[in-house]
């Protein structure tokens, strides 16, 4: 009976985790750039929790373990903004801002120029070219972004915005603002990641498929929450009567 009470509490250990997963994405359903996440759980089999000795082998027991989540890469909806400071970044390449904490990188491309024309993103953090951040003067118009993070005004080219790639993304950790960091060293994207001028990738993020994976996850719940609390009530009525017996 208490194993069935500890794999019942793994579980909704790990339903909670879920839930929580499933709360952050849809907080940033209209987040620009937001990739979501999934939680990600592994069966572990307890090796000494069997009870060979009857004549009727009990099956081992079986518990959830959090193994993490998973960063669900697949492509946003792109949306025409018509700005021209604006890119959506096709495949899986990041762009490289500079924040308080240092280099981090993000998905979101909704750029704008602050106060003293450094390139910015809609978080006030300096997007990064090639050789540094990017700064635009004042006298400068038809501001155009290539495919390649190229930006060219009327000046001519002023830089390239830095495009990077990692070898395995799963390794990417949340640093919130729709940011990420990195223990690994990034690649410069090439052909991998591509930018579109003028418009905005919006979130992956689909409503309907996590509203359903919320409702799964509140019934499974509830479920293991019932079948505890009957459980309880059987190892209570189990010691009411051997204490009637003794």
């Amino acid at each position: 009976m208490q194993n069935a009470l500890f794999i019942g509490v793994s579980s909704q250990v790990a339903l909670q985790r879920e839930l929580d997963v499933i709360a952050n994405n849809m907080a940033n359903v209209s987040t620009t750039g937001f990739k979501g996440r999934n939680a990600r759980f592994q069966e572990y089999l307890m090796p000494v929790a069997s009870a060979d000795s009857f004549q009727a082998r009990d099956r081992r027991v079986s518990y959830v373990i959090d193994q993490g989540t998973t960063l669900d890469l697949a492509q946003g909806a792109i949306e025409q903004t018509g700005n021209p400071l604006h890119v959506a970044l096709r495949g899986e390449a990041f762009l490289t801002v500079q924040t308080p904490q240092g280099l981090r990188y993000t998905r979101n491309g909704a750029f704008e120029l602050d106060a003293r024309g450094n390139l910015v993103t809609s978080d006030g953090h300096a997007v990064q070219g090639e050789a540094g951040a990017i700064t635009l003067g004042p006298q400068e118009t038809g501001v155009a972004i290539g495919p390649d993070g190229t930006i060219s005004t009327s000046l001519g080219v002023r830089g390239r915005i830095r495009l990077v790639t990692f070898a395995n993304p799963q390794q990417l950790k949340n640093e919130g603002a729709n940011l990420y960091s990195a223990t690994a060293q990034p690649q410069p994207a090439g052909i991998a990641g591509r930018l579109e001028s003028g418009a905005l990738e919006r979130s992956n993020i689909r409503p309907v498929v996590e509203m359903t994976r919320l409702m799964d996850v509140n019934r499974s719940y509830t479920m293991v929450s019932s079948m505890i609390s009957r459980l309880d009530d059987m190892r209570g009525t189990a010691i009411r009567r051997l204490a009637d017996v003794a």
